[in-house]
């Protein structure tokens, strides 16, 4: 008997072969992945980077909040006491109800010279409860009244080390080490053993109360109490959440692209294809092949994403724990974030491949042997669903905007999704009205948009691709530019690099005193004349000749509508500083009571200037800003107190910081309403920006008076983030295009074929590749745009903070315009440069 009779026979289904049909079409479509992994490396890079994306920016997000309940440590409870004579009653009265306790004790310290502070606290290292926040850096914690442990933040800015002396509050205590609260490296404290603080103005008091006891239970202590679980609730923005979303939106834009990747992979193999369903295969097997190939290439690409995502994560882990300012773990990674994105990879692709399958098994077996694609059949698609959805999604948008504490969340994403299934329903709908501009047009042009019509599903979701990285960077450059310019609360850089100011002993960006940022009165310059003395003596260290007088009246600003409210200092505009800034008498207006640098503050209405006992919520020259001064100014004010409706000139000279003076009231102001002027500080304008080892020297320079200075911080300008947005949502589009545009060429290869057979020249094919980059470029661009603004009008249209009037006033026309303009022409530009080359094997088709 021979071994095949021996042989059992395999059980085949009648329809389509069974399970031994379906594993030799798994195999075959495995071989025909590995043997054809060039032609799919397109896709694949695609995923491996989104996926990567994904990763690292899942983990950013979720790792740049605090801690969920940082700040209680182990505990469930926290309570948060003032300092005061009834304090040790109220810990006694707390330990009573709830058992074990952990004290934390803190005095709030002004570092001589600065506007910062830092806290001299009392904690035991080894507390029942308060572990996580504290750790050791270098050296042993302090274990007596003369010892102390700093963070690395008051070691640099009292110059200490470990074993040093250290001459605080008059007291003197050895640096025994350097420690750091993990939950918080701003957190910038002085830790000395517990009871060495004499008298705390903060007291923190960690526990868990046992079952029944709450904060009604408590009394008068409750207002005190704060739980864990009403901590992490407070916050409605879940960051796994947001991330999950925008993880689902980048894999939607793979799906998108690799749709055209699957259908041109499918055309290729179309003979073979057709090979397989002429020795018998079925339609389901046929369509088995090409899913099976979505899956494949998703799975090695979500594995390749990871790996790489988590590389990067390790690499970028230790800059983001400085810029985060607490300790990461290095696999403290969102796996709940992760897991679902890596499926979500292997999904996007297997539906991306689902729609190839379909269409192929459509394609006659003789007219698939040939390698003859199926004519493009005309589908007629009306655009008022994607209208609807982005009417929907503008309704969504508006809800969200309507609180201006961020609790509009889930409708904020949900209105984001609808967008962007909006974008996707609107692409085909704009290539038809790109060909229909293409009737005049050369002969080339018009085969070019008369394709992408003709094959809108494969260049629809092309276009819907590129629109979506271009409606990405746009929505950044809007919002950005609504926000920077808002004209009352004005927002960005307090100074220039090369500007200081000194301010008086009771003055200050963050108030007058000795409360935290103030500086002590006591000092060696009692007097105006003395502290402008101070002041030169440190421009002189700078090297500067110029130092402004800035003085203040004892008057704001304020906005009487909803809205934000007025926020920032207003100085006095003496002569000097008209002078210093180049401003003739003969530019200002007679009556002008107020010169700003701040553009189209001269056309807000309602506008307030408060003076005498009306100063105003921020004090004299100051201005309360945020969401709580939304409309809280009354209109008409008092007469005596208050001038309606000051004549304000913009005056673009005038220094733009935030802290600068941006906006002074003008000397006929101060004539008319009776004020008196007296010097709140000095600006110093140095040729080059100050180092730290002057900046050091000043503070120490200003100490010793009692004064404190300002120098530039970080905050980023307006320009900045427009500029990276414009290149981020650019490169993203072009990028995009780049793929779609090669993987087009390749399925349009046997018409260009054709074309160079019939005597088309390189110049008729660098017309077709051009005008094919540039329909693209230009209907993503304009369709990624309309959809940034219908999201940031929805969002605006109910805000109580930033409305409609600040998005109207303030478009950012120059990198919309390098969107709109710029990216078709560079892609036209590299698309007509790279299609010079003749396709190969003109009288034949190739066999792929």
């Amino acid at each position: 008997m021979s071994t095949a009779l021996r042989e059992r026979p395999a059980s085949a289904g009648t329809s389509n072969g069974g399970v031994p049909a379906r594993r030799a079409v798994i195999r075959w479509s495995w071989r025909m992945f590995r043997r054809e992994w060039r032609q799919q490396l397109l896709v694949l890079a695609l995923i491996v980077v989104a996926l990567a994306a994904t990763v690292v920016g899942a983990a950013v997000a979720t790792s740049t909040p605090p801690p969920a309940g940082a700040g209680f440590g182990t505990a469930q409870d926290m309570a948060t006491l003032p300092g005061g004579p009834q304090l040790a009653g109220q810990i006694a009265v707390l330990q009573q109800h709830v058992g074990r306790v952990d004290v934390i004790e803190n005095q709030t310290v002004a570092i001589p010279g600065s506007i910062n502070t830092y806290d001299l606290r009392a904690q035991d290292p080894h507390g029942a409860f308060g572990q996580p926040m504290l750790s050791l850096v270098s050296g042993h914690y302090p274990a007596g009244p003369g010892q102390v442990a700093v963070t690395q933040g008051v070691a640099t800015t009292f110059n200490l080390k470990i074993g040093d002396t250290w001459h605080q509050g008059g007291q003197v205590r050895q640096v025994t080490g350097i420690v750091q609260n993990p939950q918080s490296l701003l957190d910038e404290f002085a830790l000395v053993a517990p009871g060495q603080v004499s008298t705390p103005s903060q007291v923190i008091v960690l526990f868990t109360a046992p079952p029944g006891i709450n904060a009604a239970s408590l009394g008068s202590l409750g207002q005190y109490v704060v739980t864990r679980h009403d901590a992490v609730a407070s916050n409605p923005l879940n960051p796994e959440t947001i991330v999950l979303g925008l993880a689902t939106v980048g894999m939607l834009l793979i799906a998108l692209v690799a749709v055209g990747g699957f259908t041109v992979l499918a055309q290729r193999r179309l003979r073979s294809l057709g090979m397989l369903g002429a020795l018998g295969a079925t339609d389901r097997n046929i369509r088995l092949v090409v899913r099976v190939n979505g899956v494949l290439v998703g799975v090695v690409g979500a594995l390749a994403g990871a790996i790489l995502g988590l590389a990067g994560w390790l690499v970028y882990r230790p800059r983001l724990e400085s810029s985060a300012h607490h300790v990461i773990g290095a696999f403290q990674l969102p796996w709940i974030v992760i897991g679902p994105a890596m499926a979500l990879a292997v999904v996007a692709t297997y539906f991306a491949a689902s729609r190839p399958a379909r269409s192929i098994t459509k394609i006659p077996l003789v007219a698939a042997l040939s390698g003859r694609p199926a004519p493009p059949k005309q589908v007629h698609r009306s655009a008022l669903p994607g209208i609807v959805l982005s009417v929907v999604a503008a309704a969504l948008q508006s809800y969200s905007g309507k609180s201006a504490n961020g609790g509009g969340a889930p409708e904020l994403v949900f209105g984001i999704v609808a967008l962007v299934v909006a974008i996707i329903l609107l692409a085909p709908f704009c290539l038809v009205i790109l060909a229909s501009f293409g009737r005049w047009a050369p002969i080339a042009v018009r085969l070019a948009l008369r394709d992408l019509a003709r094959y809108r599903a494969r260049s629809g979701s092309a276009l819907a691709a590129i629109s979506l990285g271009v409606f990405i960077g746009a929505l950044v450059c809007v919002l950005t530019a609504q926000r920077y310019g808002n004209v009352l609360d004005y927002a960005g850089p307090n100074l220039a690099s090369n500007q200081v100011i000194v301010y008086t002993p009771n003055s200050g960006p963050l108030g007058a005193g000795n409360g935290p940022g103030g500086s002590s009165t006591s000092g060696t310059a009692s007097t105006p004349q003395a502290q402008a003395a101070v002041a030169q003596d440190i421009a002189k260290a700078l090297g500067s000749n110029t130092v402004i007088e800035l003085d203040q009246a004892g008057a704001s600003l304020t906005h009487a509508a909803a809205g934000r409210s007025w926020s920032g200092p207003i100085y006095v505009a003496t002569p000097q500083l008209l002078q210093a800034f180049g401003i003739k008498a003969s530019d200002i207006n007679p009556n002008a009571d107020i010169l700003t640098a701040r553009p189209g503050l001269s056309g807000i209405s309602q506008m307030q200037l408060l003076y005498g006992n009306g100063n105003g919520p921020g004090g004299p020259g100051g201005g309360g800003h945020g969401p709580q001064d939304v409309g809280s100014n009354s209109w008409p004010c008092p007469k005596g107190q208050c001038l309606a409706n000051p004549v304000i000139q913009e005056v673009g000279a005038l220094p733009a910081g935030t802290s600068a003076p941006n906006t002074v009231i003008t000397e006929h102001a101060i004539h008319t309403l009776g004020l008196s002027t007296s010097p709140q500080a000095w600006l110093i304008q140095t040729p080059h920006p100050p180092t730290a080892a002057q900046i050091t020297n000043a503070r120490a320079t200003v100490a010793a008076a009692g004064m404190t200075i300002e120098t530039k911080n970080s905050s980023p300008s307006s320009a900045e983030i427009l500029n990276y947005a414009t290149v981020f949502g650019i490169a993203i589009a072009l990028g995009i295009l780049a793929m779609t545009i090669g993987l087009i060429r390749s399925e349009t290869a046997r018409d260009l074929r054709t074309l160079t057979a019939t005597g088309a020249s390189s110049f008729t094919r660098r017309e077709l590749t051009a005008a094919t980059a540039f329909a693209l470029a230009l209907g993503g661009a304009v369709l990624g745009t309309v959809a940034a603004y219908v999201a940031a009008i929805g969002y605006a249209w109910d805000n109580p903070l930033d409305g409609l009037s600040e998005l109207s006033n303030s478009v950012p026309i120059q990198q919309l315009l390098f969107i709109l303009v710029g990216m078709p022409v560079i892609a036209s530009v590299v698309g007509w440069l790279m299609a010079g080359r003749e396709p190969s094997a003109i009288s034949r088709q190739p066999l792929e």
